[in-house]
């Protein structure tokens, strides 16, 4: 493990010595608490004397997904309330009528439902939020359901608006009393952050609007559109509310008080579900890159920078929270650096 640890040290640190991002948090687990894990970098290149630190708070972007929405499906799925292979159109009376509702839950939990590929909401439905709700939930499909594995944005909307109709509590209300409160997740919320936990969030993309680095606000366009409350991004988090989630995932004894999912979602979720299609896919979560499924290394990442794996196999957890947003959007650099942060970690 020793010799593991200074591996990532030494690897995150390369990352921050070549401009990959700017700062970097990290960790490493299991289902009794970290075992390993450290900073690297500044909060801020315009503040070169403030380093990051296991507190600071990111925006975790697509990472949102799953803390917010993956989640609160799974409460549906383990009360009984959402039939996962239903048409939505049978207990969805919004899309009754409309292409969307010959899909099913499972189709765009494994992004098999043929909904359009990027949400584009300002384009195409304007500004207010109900009549982006509508032309989202109304729109036709861009395939027939089943027929292949793409990724979009949409499911997730799709999915937070579908919590929000089977609970009758916005994506906000819900995520924070059925999840995060009983997991203990005190610093995760939904955007636009109050002044003290803005000071402590490492900022991310440039807003020309403005001539600064967001921060404390989301990245994602669609979020900000929607008051900050979106399925597809806007929380905002920190490493060890991340730990929490992930160590519930391993151990349901490890919460505080009982959230709304449990074992049997994470099992139904970390397992595939595409069949012979590619890629891969779980429900929302997909095998990490460069292990083989039947290990069950799943992986979920963020597009400002974040990552969060879980291998229930081995038993372990592994987070690493960058905002390499801060400096370019080209991919491949971080790709790089999560694939190798993997293969430490999982081997």
């Amino acid at each position: 493990m020793a010799d593991s640890t200074e591996k990532i040290k030494q690897l995150v640190t390369d990352g921050v010595r070549t401009k990959v991002y700017p700062g970097a948090v990290w960790a490493t687990g299991d289902a009794a608490g970290i075992k390993a894990g450290g900073t690297a970098g500044v909060l801020d290149p315009a503040q070169p004397h403030v380093p990051m630190r296991p507190d600071t708070v990111f925006d975790v972007a697509s990472l949102t997904k799953i803390l917010a929405v993956w989640s609160t499906i799974g409460a549906h799925f383990e009360d009984g309330s959402l039939p996962l292979d239903e048409p939505l159109d049978g207990f969805w009376p919004e899309v009754a009528g409309h292409p969307l509702g010959q899909v099913t839950a499972r189709q765009l939990l494994t992004h098999t439902a043929g909904v359009p590929l990027r949400a584009q909401l300002k384009n195409l439905y304007g500004t207010d939020p109900a009549t982006i709700r509508a032309g989202v939930l109304h729109e036709a499909l861009h395939r027939p359901p089943g027929e292949a594995v793409e990724y979009t944005d949409r499911a997730a909307l799709i999915l937070g608006y579908l919590a929000e109709h089977l609970s009758g509590q916005s994506l906000g209300q819900l995520a924070h009393t059925r999840i995060w409160q009983p997991l203990g997740m005190a610093n995760t919320r939904f955007g636009p952050l109050p002044a003290d936990l803005a000071a402590r969030c490492a900022p991310t993309e440039l807003d020309e609007a403005t001539g600064r680095h967001l921060r404390g606000t989301a990245h994602d366009f669609s979020a900000r559109l929607l008051g900050g409350v979106c399925g597809i991004a806007g929380t905002f988090s920190v490493l060890d509310d991340l730990a929490r989630f992930l160590r519930y995932m391993l151990d349901p004894t490890t919460a505080p008080a009982a959230p709304g999912f449990g074992p049997n979602w994470v099992e139904e979720s970390l397992s595939v579900q595409t069949g012979t299609m590619e890629p891969v896919r779980g429900l929302f979560w997909h095998p990490a890159p460069g292990t083989d499924p039947a290990d069950r290394t799943y992986v979920h990442y963020g597009f400002t920078g974040t990552g969060m794996w879980l291998s229930p196999k081995s038993g372990t957890w592994a987070v690493l929270l960058t905002n390499k947003l801060y400096y370019t959007r080209d991919r491949q650099p971080l790709t790089d650096v999560r694939n190798a942060f993997r293969e430490v970690v999982f081997g």
